[in-house]
């Protein structure tokens, strides 16, 4: 079983980024990320050879919510996956759709009052 995801450098410096503006940690924007990802449907798993970005442990990402991720995830894939696909492979590829659409709907509201309640809609 693999318990760590290694983030790209886009994903590192955009939830750093989005960190020095609202706040909001690391792991709570990756759910977020991921969740947005899971509404556009499935993604091609993604391999774990990303050097230059974050370092996280499984644990830290999903918290008491792995087995709601992994649920969600393996729904969206529409097949059983192992634990080796789960983490970090789909994880990291719905992370990876998802940060780039998190960082659009920042900039697209401009402040974090106005993200926080398009990220509720």
């Amino acid at each position: 079983m693999n318990f760590t995801l290694r983030t790209s450098k886009y994903t590192k410096d955009t939830l750093l980024q989005l960190q020095a503006s609202t706040g909001i940690t690391p792991n709570i924007l990756i759910r977020y990320a991921v969740a947005l990802s899971l509404k556009k449907g499935d993604v091609l798993p993604l391999s774990n050879d990303f050097s230059d970005g974050l370092v996280l442990n499984r644990n830290t990402v999903t918290g008491e919510n792995d087995y709601i991720f992994r649920a969600l995830i393996t729904q969206v894939a529409n097949k059983e996956l192992t634990d080796e696909e789960y983490f970090p492979g789909y994880f990291n590829a719905h992370l990876e759709r998802g940060i780039r659409d998190l960082a659009a709907e920042y900039k697209s509201t401009g402040n974090y009052e106005k993200f926080i309640r398009a990220l509720l809609i």
